[in-house]
């Protein structure tokens, strides 16, 4: 069994957790600073992301 954590310290109830959390963070990091893809400037992401809300918000109201 695992080392239990103190809630007020960790979001994590054991060590394992925050170890397995730990590890597949880091891949995804590894693997997202691999990706050849060219990378999206954040002034456009947000951009589409306010006209995506927008639209939404439209369609919602009828």
């Amino acid at each position: 069994m695992s080392t239990p954590l103190d809630p007020i310290i960790s979001e994590f109830e054991t060590q394992e957790q925050a170890d397995s959390y730990d590890r597949w963070f880091r891949q995804r990091v590894r693997d997202s600073l691999a990706d050849p893809r060219p990378s999206i400037p954040h002034d456009d992401v947000m951009a589409e992301m306010r006209e995506l809300i927008a639209a939404k918000r439209r369609h919602a109201a009828g």
